[in-house]
């Protein structure tokens, strides 16, 4: 029993607090990320190439990423909110940012002390922004098939804009990731049109998988996001895209699993004979989700461990029979982004954005 001052029993004395190490990495490659925009830069022509960095770069960390590519010579930066901006305040100093959501009524009085640029979605926002900041530089996004945020073409072009100074003119493309879809084509001769009935300082329409369907879609500044971190947006990036983000988790327990007993919740996978099976700190709360399982697995060294059973919130079994593997090892998680996402049934979007918290997130 622990003494107590006074009783004539020395107290012990326990070693100050010392945070441990996650058992859970994301290895992320400085180098990949800068190959992969300057491969996004060299196809967008003469255009600048920018940088979706929204959704803490996808995932990845924008503190982290946002300097790794100014310093590869990006300018121009696209966040969501005013939270997200304000978070980069300090790395995007004497760089563009822009804020893709636009500025509700809340936001006015953040927006009108940042550096950053709003990009208005609607009238009520480009009226908001002319009463509050009047002769701000701003952005504009117009809607030219999406139906999602934006103007419509009626409202761009009915003098609604007239006064405001905007930076940038912008669209997004629905279909850019399907190069044959009639879309494309369509979106483009719009956004062509736009270009010359609504003046602004720069255009710009093709996110990672536009700059992939050629020149005709780079206009004067393109902005790029899945494909700087690993994710393939179209034909013409396979082979071209370095992977950014390596997942690895450690094993907890190593255990044997007899002949015809069961693995994990609901019983789904029974051994057809003796096992020896690693389970790792890492499940669907860090983004390796359940239909990721059957088809998954752990890299031991160069050994292939296969997923056993479903997937646990904070779990993972594979089967370590034909590895060398104790409790304390770290195992890589298999994980190429298209690959993953043809097996899931998710895009290459989500296992991206899905990964939590809960790594170390580890820069070279």
């Amino acid at each position: 029993m622990r003494g107590r001052e006074g009783d004539g029993h020395a107290a012990p004395r326990y070693p100050a607090a010392v945070a441990s190490d996650p058992p859970l990495r994301l290895n992320l490659d400085g180098a990949a990320l800068t190959r992969n925009w300057r491969w996004f830069a060299d196809r967008s022509g003469a255009a600048a190439c920018g940088a979706a960095v929204k959704a803490d770069a996808y995932g990845l960390g924008a503190a982290e990423v946002v300097p790794r590519l100014a310093a590869a010579g990006c300018l121009d930066f696209f966040v969501t909110t005013w939270e997200e901006a304000r978070a980069l305040a300090g790395a995007c100093a004497g760089l563009s940012l822009s804020v893709l959501h636009g500025v509700r009524g809340a936001d006015m009085a953040e927006a009108s002390a940042s550096a950053a640029r709003p990009v208005l979605n609607s009238p009520a926002m480009v009226a908001r922004w002319k009463k509050a900041a009047p002769g701000r530089p701003c952005d504009v996004m117009v809607d030219t098939g999406m139906n999602r945020l934006g103007l419509t073409l009626a409202e761009a072009t009915s003098g609604l804009l007239d006064g405001l100074v905007i930076e940038t003119l912008m669209s997004h493309l629905a279909c850019a990731d399907e190069p044959e879809h009639p879309l494309n084509e369509t979106q483009r001769a719009r956004f062509a049109a736009l270009t010359v009935a609504v003046p602004a300082r720069r255009y710009s329409l093709a996110n990672s998988a536009g700059i992939c369907l050629g020149a005709g879609y780079t206009y004067d500044l393109t902005r790029p996001g899945l494909g700087l971190y690993g994710g393939v947006p179209g034909p013409a990036a396979t082979g071209h895209i370095a992977a950014v983000a390596r997942i690895e988790a450690q094993v907890l327990q190593v255990r044997d699993v007899a002949a015809g007993e069961s693995v994990g919740y609901g019983a789904t996978f029974v051994t057809d004979r003796s096992t020896r099976v690693a389970i790792l700190n890492i499940g669907y709360a860090d983004g390796y989700f359940r239909l990721l399982g059957p088809s998954g697995a752990a890299l031991a060294g160069t050994t292939r461990c296969p997923v056993l059973g479903r997937v646990s919130m904070d779990l993972l079994a594979v089967d370590v029979t034909s590895a060398d593997v104790t409790e304390g090892d770290w195992l890589s998680i298999e994980r190429d982004l298209p690959a993953a996402a043809a097996a899931s049934g998710l895009s290459q979007y989500e296992l991206l954005t899905g990964l939590g918290h809960r790594y170390q997130r580890r820069w070279t």
